[in-house]
């Protein structure tokens, strides 16, 4: 038994994002055979939460088909990590991803809400900044209104801020330092100075994924993030019927002038499915725009996400749909959609090289 006998049994091992053998995408950095104990060592392109378990199972048995008795140890490192030059307070975050709308109305803020716990509950650090200066949802979707932000001031006078946490998810918000029924009355320069703030005094540490959850439109703010900020790509949702289409066009067009990679369409509010006939979908806004949309600009489809109750009373109640496994297809949906965006940002990570971190898996 020999490291290249080993190598023989791990060739028909993919990668199930890349459907490539990990061979050829550079994964395998080393095999080791000491008398019955193997050990191999792979570099995965991060985020490699959702991949990690299962091409660490895949490995382990290709091994046990050709050697039963042998003892396997694998071991995982990440690669692809964030070459950008970043803000200090940026410096720890791995993925900075933009969840966008052409319009509002479309679920932007809930689906953001629920993408982030997904992820957490991935065992992915991960931070959620409202972006809508105007009217900041996250604190009441979070179960978290009327609470305060915690800041501090340092010794040469400068404010920093420190997130406020919730399931798993660092939430920063405008509405943390606003009355509840107060209004944000600013122009456009100070609609940019605010979220300015919120982005370069926030203290976010170490994070995979930081989700930015812009106001609709393309307006100062996303023109502020996309020019400070080495955004890993842009999520646009939209609904099935051509008046929100119309918008969502604009918002790829925007993204694509400003050289931020769009990861994908999610269409939200896809169809109905009655509870007293779960075999029955009803496509009350139209049927198929957001695959349509993605087709037309050459960008993936992500996932349909149906039309529930549970995902406005998990809004409303500061309990979010995707902490609820009972919650049937809607649940599934924004499991399936987060996957996929993660599995995007591998895609469009793994044209970049960095230094591997061991992680346990």
């Amino acid at each position: 038994m020999t490291s290249a006998d080993i190598l023989a049994c791990l060739a028909n091992v993919i990668d199930p994002d890349f459907q490539r053998p990990l061979a050829e995408t550079g994964a395998i950095h080393d095999v080791r055979v000491d008398g019955n104990t193997i050990q191999v060592f792979l570099e995965l392109v991060q985020p490699i939460h959702w991949v990690a378990r299962e091409i660490n199972s895949a490995c382990a048995s290709a091994i046990a088909q050709r050697y039963p008795q042998a003892e396997v140890e694998i071991f995982v490192r990440e690669r692809g990590l964030p070459d950008a030059v970043r803000s200090k307070s940026l410096a720890g975050v791995r993925n900075l991803i933009a969840v966008a709308s052409g319009k509002g109305g479309v679920g932007k803020s809930s689906v953001a809400a629920n993408l982030a716990i997904v992820m957490a509950q991935k065992g992915a650090s991960v931070g959620l900044l409202d972006a809508d200066i105007y009217g900041p949802s996250q604190p009441t979707m979070y179960g978290m209104a009327g609470e305060g932000m915690k800041a501090e001031k340092t010794e040469d006078g400068k404010i920093i801020g420190y997130p406020n946490e919730r399931y798993g998810v660092k939430i920063a918000s405008i509405g943390f330092v606003m009355q509840r029924d107060q209004a944000a009355i600013l122009r456009g320069p100070m609609l940019a100075g605010y979220f300015t703030t919120l982005v370069d005094q926030m203290q976010w540490g170490d994070l995979d994924f930081l989700v930015f959850d812009l106001p609709p439109g393309t307006g100062d703010i996303q023109l502020t993030l996309t020019q400070k900020i080495p955004l890993t790509g842009a999520v646009v949702i939209t609904t099935p019927q051509e008046i929100a289409l119309a918008d969502v066009r604009r918002s790829i067009q925007m993204f694509r002038k400003v050289n931020v990679e769009v990861l994908g369409v999610v269409e939200n509010m896809s169809f109905f499915v009655p509870p007293d006939n779960l075999d029955r979908r009803y496509y009350i806004f139209g049927r198929g725009g957001g695959t349509a949309v993605a087709k037309e600009f050459d960008v993936p489809f992500l996932g349909e996400i149906p039309i529930d109750a549970s995902v406005r009373e998990g809004s409303d109640n500061g309990f979010p749909v995707a902490l609820n496994p009972d919650a049937g297809a809607v649940y599934d949906a924004f499991q399936s959609v987060a996957s996929n965006i993660v599995s995007q940002i591998r895609k469009r990570n793994a044209a970049h090289t960095s230094s591997p971190v061991t992680i346990t898996i």
